[in-house]
C-alpha cells in the first residue's frame, strides 16, 4: 500500500509470517514499547488489510508451517545461551533476543535458569514428511508433464 511508511510496511511483513506482534514491531524499528506502538498499528485499517494481503498473496499456512519447522529446526541457539550465561539479567535486552526455539524457561527455586529447547529432530521429521506429501500430490503427474514438454522442447533444439 502507498499510504504506508516503510517501517509500517516492513512491521506488516514481519507480522505475517511471525504472528507475533510485540516481536514484529520490534524488529521493525519500533524498540520503544514494542507491544503498545503493535497494538497500535493493528488497531489501523490499513494496517490490517496489508497484512491480509500479505497473507493471502505470500504465506499458504502449508508454508507458514515449513517456515516455523525450518526455525526451530536451523535457527542459533545463541541468544538462549546468553540469557542463560547472563549474570545480570536486567543487562539483556530481551526483546532484541531470538528465543523462538525455546520450548520453555523456568527459574527453579534453587536458583539460575532452566531452558527447554524444542525437538529439532522432530521438526526436521516433520518438514520431511511436509516435503513427502508434497511429493507424493495430485500434482506430482502436472510437474511430470512439465518435465515431459520441456525434455521434449530440448530434443527440437
Amino acid at each position: 500500500m502507498k499510504d504506508l511508511t516503510s517501517r509500517e510496511a516492513l512491521f506488516c511483513r514481519l507480522y505475517a509470517s511471525c504472528r507475533n506482534a510485540r516481536e514484529a514491531a520490534f524488529k521493525a524499528g519500533y524498540s520503544v514499547c514494542p507491544e503498545i506502538t503493535a497494538r497500535k498499528l493493528l488497531s489501523q485499517s490499513k494496517i490490517v488489510k496489508e497484512v491480509k494481503r500479505i497473507e493471502n498473496e505470500a504465506y499458504a499456512s502449508s508454508e507458514e508451517v515449513r517456515a516455523g519447522l525450518r526455525r526451530i529446526a536451523f535457527s542459533s541457539s545463541a541468544d538462549a545461551v546468553k540469557l542463560l550465561l547472563a549474570d545480570n539479567y536486567d543487562d539483556i535486552d530481551v526483546e532484541a533476543l531470538d528465543l523462538f526455539n525455546i520450548a520453555e524457561i523456568k527459574r527453579p527455586k534453587s536458583g539460575g535458569i532452566e531452558i527447554k529447547f524444542f525437538d529439532r529432530i522432530k521438526a526436521l521429521e516433520k518438514l520431511g514428511d511436509i516435503s513427502d506429501n508434497a511429493e507424493n500430490s495430485s500434482a506430482k503427474p502436472f510437474y511430470a508433464a512439465l518435465e515431459k514438454s520441456a525434455a521434449s522442447l530440448e530434443g527440437d533444439g
